[in-house]
């Protein structure tokens, strides 16, 4: 079932529902790579700076697509306490997976955006946008990541997602914008036509286009 053609035309989809937003002081943070094609089209809409946020997914031990929890740049990680307790997962290794990951994320910041000035947050109007979430759990930790700046508030902006991951993110964001919240879900990309890997040139090109703002 497609419910967008492309991520360009979601993201021009989601400005319709940003408008309130226009003229306010705002700044755009995608999460790549997909997440910033949406996000392009909404800060160009809202006149708004665009940069990127990198949160990245905690594997189980032995089954790395089994999140347990999330981190971000900065070492903000939230985790899952029930499912470290059922899979009896140890310290060490939640640290140093942590600690892997949050190094992940530097070195692809620093791929992505070279020495590029990040952008001030503290009393902005923060949307976070990304092509669609599953579990929630990496934009969660986007979300507590934000609040460590002093936003004046942190919205995320989304074209589609599982009700009950939208109900979560509703009480940690100030604000969540969400077009379609199917059931059932199985994935993303199920929502889209066209769902092609955007390539690593494409998103620095796509930063490019809009200039650090502070």
């Amino acid at each position: 079932m497609s419910l967008f053609r492309d991520r360009t035309e979601a993201g021009k989809l989601l400005v319709d529902k940003l408008g309130e937003l226009k003229g306010k002081e705002v700044v755009v943070l995608a999460v790549p790579r997909g997440g910033a094609v949406v996000a392009a089209e909404v800060a160009r809409a809202l006149r708004a700076p665009l940069d990127l946020i990198i949160p990245r997914k905690v594997g189980a031990p032995g089954n790395p697509e089994l999140a347990i929890g999330a981190v971000t740049q900065d070492g903000a990680a939230i985790v899952d306490k029930e499912m470290i307790r059922m899979l009896a997962v140890s310290e060490k290794y939640l640290r140093e997976e942590v600690q892997r990951q949050v190094e992940e994320v530097r070195r692809r910041m620093k791929k992505y955006r070279g020495d590029r000035t990040y952008p001030e947050l503290k009393d902005k109007v923060v949307v976070i946008v990304d092509d669609g979430v599953a579990t929630g759990y990496t934009m969660r930790a986007a979300i507590q990541s934000v609040r460590k700046h002093g936003p004046a508030s942190v919205w995320v902006a989304v074209p589609v997602g599982p009700p009950e991951s939208i109900q979560e993110l509703s009480r940690e964001a100030d604000k969540v914008v969400c077009l379609k919240k199917p059931e059932p879900f199985f994935a993303i990309g199920q929502f889209y036509e066209m769902f092609e890997q955007v390539e690593d040139e494409e998103l620095i090109q796509i930063l490019q286009r809009f200039p650090v703002s502070s």
